[in-house]
């Protein structure tokens, strides 16, 4: 051992240490780096390194029963930006400002905010964006989005709603069916080069969004048309509040049109009040009115309360009933059953209802439907107004029978005169024909659903003939379409405000359906507070009836007329009718 080391041996254990633990921290710094906290700072090279951009999907479209579009998606853009990360404010808004047009100032102050989000514009076109797609600037982020419009603008859009701006439905069957609708997000990632600009690389992790389903409906964008085309006019004609049309197949309960107005254009929504966004066919319930006697002339036939050539004395046109007075539109004396639902006498639908009992008519009102969801699949309807039996006064079976004292929609009374037309069965009113997914195949398809028999045929047939003379020479004439068959009912109601009936405000309405022997189409007209005299249902709501079916009948070659009778067949006719009578 040489004096020089003994010298400075000390220095040399010194060093020696110093580099042992060095090494030894350092192994121990890797292995933490590497192995404790290896998935960290992994994560931190790719996020550097790389970006995750989620991938909106297609919006699945809504279309009528012969697939035509009812909506469509619009691609546009959203700009944001993280303000801690923008490293040129200036030169950003600038940037921006060139394809806007929009102060630059609007742009650094959005930009100079606190925070880690900002957006800078919304609903960008991508003929507006241009060069900015191409660009990078550090912290801006563009995100392709779809914009929902409807081709159509106002046709459908109360039963059609609307989506908000991050293209989620808020309204109608946009809202009713969003998870069919809006379809699953993807993502893909991208890689920064050295510039910084963000690149798509193959072999990077990707996953394709799935595009929503399509909702297909019963609707028919004709008869839509010209329902919401005819209904405005006789708003405006008749001085009504608003005006309310539904069409029916009621052989199946496919909706084929319903709309009310005023109404309003689901692709500029808010310029529009929230009364007119109401579908007001499920959503309005209101006093009917005579088109309500159906349920007393169906009871009564069931029950054999009453034949058809049996008379009842009308009182001329005036009758104490209890502590009320009833009255009818003329001075009747006596009247056989049809001719009772012919004129729409209240005061011989009452005699007839007291024959019946209350528990035998509010037993009726439910089998058809009314005080009860229609269950149609949109949300919003509402039940209608029967009330229990524990809660009828004195007068309530005369009420009742006349149509006051119950409140029901456009939709129960389409349904339950449906059961009458189709030979005595209610159905359920069906607005979706069926869902379809991207790869165009049937989720979930609609059928044909029998909520219950109300009455056999035999009795259908002879409340179809009655109605039949409604419309050939009694209160609802003005429906008429020559050589079409065509029967309904009128109803005029009072409205019930502040606790007393109007003598000034009125409903106005009237339900039809042709051809009488083998119904195709059935509509239900309601006017809400016409002006006189198209207060009264045959005088308002059924000559918009007739307007709709008459266009109706001319554009649409598949509606066919009927069949003209024999001889022999009217031969066969009066002998049923009297084996019935016996």
């Amino acid at each position: 051992m040489t004096k020089t080391f003994l010298k400075f041996r000390s220095r040399i254990t010194v060093i020696i240490c110093f580099v042992i633990f060095s090494w030894v921290g350092l192994c121990v710094r890797l292995f933490q780096i590497q192995i404790i906290n290896g998935q960290m700072y992994t994560q931190a090279v790719v996020e550097q390194a790389q970006k995750k951009e989620d991938l909106p999907p297609n919006r699945g479209n809504i279309l009528d029963r012969h697939n035509r579009l009812l909506s469509r998606n619009i691609i546009h853009y959203t700009l944001s930006a993280n303000p801690s990360k923008v490293s040129d404010i200036q030169e950003l808004a600038e940037a921006i400002h060139v394809r806007t047009g929009e102060p630059v100032e609007k742009y650094i102050d959005k930009l100079n905010i606190k925070g880690n989000f900002t957006y800078l514009e919304r609903n960008m076109q991508r003929e507006t964006l241009g060069t900015l797609l191409n660009m990078s600037f550090d912290g801006l982020f563009i995100k392709r989005h779809y914009k929902r419009r409807y081709p159509h603008g106002s046709i459908a859009a109360q039963v059609l709603g609307y989506t908000n701006i991050d293209d989620e439905g808020i309204s109608g069957i946009e809202k009713d069916f969003n998870t069919y609708l809006s379809g699953k997000p993807g993502w893909i990632i991208k890689s920064k080069g050295w510039s910084g600009k963000i690149q798509k690389r193959s072999g990077l992790p990707f996953r394709a969004p799935i595009d929503g389903c399509s909702v297909q409906l019963t609707l028919d964008l004709q008869y839509q048309s010209i329902l919401q085309d005819e209904l405005h006019k006789r708003q405006k004609e008749a001085d009504a509040t608003t005006a309310t049309g539904i069409i029916i197949n009621p052989q199946t309960g496919e909706i084929l049109a319903m709309a009310s107005t005023p109404g309003f254009d689901n692709n500029n929504f808010s310029k529009y009040s929230l009364e007119t966004h109401r579908c007001r066919a499920i959503t309005d319930q209101f006093e009917p009115g005579s088109t309500f006697k159906i349920v007393s002339a169906v009871a009564a036939l069931s029950e054999k309360k009453v034949t058809l050539t049996e008379e009842f004395n009308c009182e001329n046109g005036e009758f104490n009933y209890f502590d009320i007075t009833v009255r009818d539109h003329e001075e009747y004396g006596q009247l056989t059953f049809p001719q009772i639902i012919k004129h729409s006498s209240n005061i011989g639908i009452i005699k007839i209802a007291e024959r019946l009992g209350r528990s035998t008519l509010y037993r009726y009102a439910r089998d058809f439907g009314f005080g009860s969801a229609t269950q149609i699949s949109l949300k919003g309807g509402t039940s209608g107004t029967l009330r229990p039996l524990k809660k009828w006064s004195q007068v309530s079976l005369g009420q009742i029978a006349m149509g006051h004292e119950v409140a029901v929609t456009a939709l129960q009374l389409a349904v339950a005169y449906s059961a009458v037309a189709n030979g005595g069965y209610l159905v359920t009113p069906r607005i979706i024909h069926q869902i379809v997914n991207s790869k165009m195949k049937v989720i979930h398809k609609n059928e044909l659903s029998i909520v219950r028999q109300i009455a056999d045929t035999r009795i259908m047939k002879q409340t179809k003939d009655m109605l039949r003379k409604v419309v050939s020479d009694g209160t609802g004439i003005k429906a008429d379409i020559p050589g079409w068959g065509v029967a309904g009912k009128t109803g005029t109601a009072q409205k019930y405000i502040n606790g007393h009936y109007s003598n000034d405000k009125f409903i106005s309405n009237f339900v039809g359906f042709f051809p009488v022997n083998d119904p195709q189409l059935l509509a239900v007209i309601v006017l809400d507070e016409p002006k006189a005299p198209f207060h009264w249902g045959g005088q308002g709501a059924a000559v918009a009836f007739r307007r709709i079916m008459e266009r109706i009948i001319n554009m649409d070659d598949s509606i066919i007329p009927p069949k003209k009778k024999k001889r022999s067949d009217f031969i066969k006719d009066d002998i049923i009718l009297v084996e019935n009578e016996k």
